[in-house]
């Protein structure tokens, strides 16, 4: 191969990477944003109204940026592969796109507040890690849209550690369901920190810190918390049953995308 043919392969390889982990970027926070805005009207208060739901939109619009990154490297018009790719083409997490418990929003809704809390500062313990890396991204646009979701984000994971640690400190009841709902959470942690099936080229043009580095760097930002509360830091599984960064999903995903996608389908050329 000669020097020229072997730059190209090269900058194709580069530009899958960047786009496969930007997808993956992308989908977590729009799956995360869509189950915390099912919150709405369900928060056990009306601060927490306001707060949760200012957090959705907050992630909503980091989506967004990363829609837009993907729209810049061609890969199609921003609003289309937010809405319009099947589940077959998503590459988020499976704990983001996990119901909130039994039942419908619009009908009888019996979601569980503590899921939402450990699910919510668990990831957002995540999406720090990821985020405080891909400041230092090779892929200049993905640095810099990285350096304006950290401002935000500090105070998503500054609200859902303070909700955690009081919880884990409240009554039997509390803790029971927290305990409970750690366990529930950890068993769809194990891609969290997976690139899928382009871990080696991610790695290779550092986009971001490795699969291993990300996962030692989230234990360490929780263990203050844990050790306050005199509780096990909990173990992230190794080969997860699905890994959404291949495309591997529940039919949670199925359904959540019916509901995101049911108005844009009616007219996909109207400016939203």
């Amino acid at each position: 191969m000669s020097e020229i043919e072997n730059g190209v392969t090269e900058a194709a390889e580069n530009k899958e990477a960047i786009t496969s982990l930007l997808f993956q970027l992308a989908d977590d926070d729009f799956l995360y944003a869509y189950r915390g805005s099912e919150w709405l009207g369900l928060a056990p208060h009306i601060e927490e109204d306001v707060a949760s739901s200012s957090i959705s939109q907050d992630s909503m619009g980091h989506a967004a940026m990363y829609y837009k990154l993907l729209e810049e490297l061609e890969a199609g018009n921003a609003d289309d592969l937010a809405h319009l790719r099947p589940a077959q083409d998503r590459r988020n997490s499976i704990l983001t796109e996990r119901v909130n418990g039994e039942g419908f929003y619009m009908e009888t809704p019996k979601y569980d507040w503590a899921y939402q809390v450990v699910r919510s500062y668990f990831y957002t313990q995540a999406k720090k890690v990821k985020v405080d890396s891909l400041c230092q991204s090779t892929y200049k646009p993905l640095a810099e849209a990285a350096v304006k979701v950290r401002m935000e984000l500090y105070y998503h994971r500054l609200h859902w550690e303070t909700w955690f640690k009081q919880l884990l400190s409240s009554t039997d009841v509390a803790k029971k369901r927290m305990n409970e709902a750690i366990t529930l959470v950890m068993n769809d942690f194990g891609d969290m920190f997976s690139f899928g099936n382009q871990k080696q080229a991610i790695e290779k043009y550092k986009l971001i810190d490795s699969e291993e580095k990300l996962k030692d760097n989230w234990i360490d930002s929780i263990k203050p918390v844990f050790a306050a509360l005199q509780m096990d830091i909990p173990t992230i599984p190794v080969n997860p049953a699905n890994n959404g960064r291949n495309g591997e999903h529940t039919v949670d995903l199925n359904e959540a995308l019916l509901t995101l996608s049911e108005v844009y389908k009616v007219d996909p050329v109207a400016s939203w």
